[in-house]
């Protein structure tokens, strides 16, 4: 049977949106027969990237709940009860043989839709912490999908499988020499060349560092490709100068991953998962501003393997520079990070995760 009906459902940010797609991608090369359908939150960015990525998508009215009194928080119930009868609406007319929730407020009640009339449904976690929706979820799940070993603690172990996190197929598709790369950009093709990534939407802690230090990665010779984010680019695409090339968002991550010689980022799971993949020396900037802390966690596991530098948000200002310095100035420890980063990748996530839907699906309807 090749004419299955797949849904998937993740999104608010990148790190849930990217791995959905690598996961659809390699079902429909496996199923070329197959339909496909994603469900996210309207108005947030997987109903722009899922549709680029040439998958329809429907979008639910719903959002989380925010940690302080807000009106916003009072709108929680309606939005959730809104969301559940669409996602039951979507289900009907659609009619999934296979659920892949990969976390975010959409896939709550998508998944959950879904467990009702008894569809089977699977989950993807991305981080060493899991999320509340895919802790809610768990028990609706036939398998779970995990990246970090521990996992038990948030989930029931026989559903779990530790597979790595999938990536986009095209990560690894840009340019293969760094100097080609560093000159696609407007760069010196010689220079070393640190890349500042702040995820999807952007970071405001690590543009205001650049910005102060855009002078010091000069004196030690840096030049840098800095994505700021489309919401911070009017603000910054001023300091743009002769080796700073500043865009809002870089489509080609093969090509800047291969021009750096040095990456400074956050610590969002789908980051730190292709960051394994690139192998190239790491500072990782954690956000302070997301659910359970589970940046700072992710960054931690991998700074513990001695794979990541790691500075918290609250010790920019007094350790950034010396930490920074320590660091390129020594090139047997930048490329040892580098060579344990790489270990620490799981390339055949995606193929894993699809070998085991295609499990459940001969569990559920036979071969």
């Amino acid at each position: 049977m090749g004419n299955y009906r797949f849904l998937l459902s993740g999104g608010g940010t990148g790190g849930h949106i990217y791995p959905a797609v690598a996961i659809a991608d390699e079902l429909k090369r496996r199923f070329p027969e197959a339909a496909f359908l994603f469900v996210g939150a309207r108005d947030r960015m997987e109903m722009e990237k899922v549709p680029q990525a040439g998958y329809p998508i429907k979008g639910l009215w719903i959002s989380g709940l925010e940690r302080k009194l807000s009106f916003k928080n009072l709108l929680f119930p309606i939005k959730l009860l809104s969301s559940l009868l669409k996602a039951n609406t979507i289900i009907g007319k659609f009619r999934p043989h296979l659920v892949i929730g990969t976390g975010g407020f959409a896939s709550g009640p998508t998944l959950r839709a879904a467990a009702a009339r008894g569809i089977p449904c699977v989950l993807q976690e991305q981080n060493s912490f899991a999320g509340k929706t895919n802790k809610w979820l768990a028990r609706y799940a036939r398998r779970i999908f995990v990246a970090y070993d521990g996992m038990e603690q948030f989930f029931p172990e026989k559903s779990l499988r530790l597979t790595g996190n999938p990536v986009r197929s095209t990560l690894m598709e840009g340019t293969a020499e760094p100097g080609r790369a560093r000159e696609a950009f407007g760069l010196e093709p010689g220079r070393q060349t640190l890349l500042v990534l702040g995820g999807s939407q952007g970071a405001r802690r690590i543009n205001q560092l650049v910005a102060k230090e855009l002078d010091f990665f000069r004196e030690m010779g840096f030049q840098v490709l800095w994505q700021c984010g489309r919401g911070y680019f009017e603000q910054y695409r001023g300091q743009a100068s002769d080796g700073v090339e500043i865009r809002p968002f870089i489509s080609d991550m093969g090509a800047a991953y291969c021009a750096a010689d040095l990456i400074l980022s956050r610590a969002g799971a789908g980051s730190v998962s292709e960051l394994c993949l690139v192998g190239k020396p790491v500072l990782f900037i954690p956000s302070p501003n997301v659910a359970e802390d589970h940046q700072r966690k992710n960054a931690e596991a991998i700074a513990r393997q001695g794979a990541a530098v790691m500075l918290t948000e609250d010790e920019l200002e007094g350790a950034f520079e010396a930490t920074f310095s320590e660091l390129v100035c020594d090139p047997g420890r930048m490329q040892r990070l580098g060579t344990n980063m790489k270990a620490l990748a799981r390339p055949d996530a995606t193929r894993q995760i699809v070998d085991e839907l295609e499990q459940v699906l001969k569990e559920t309807y036979g071969s």
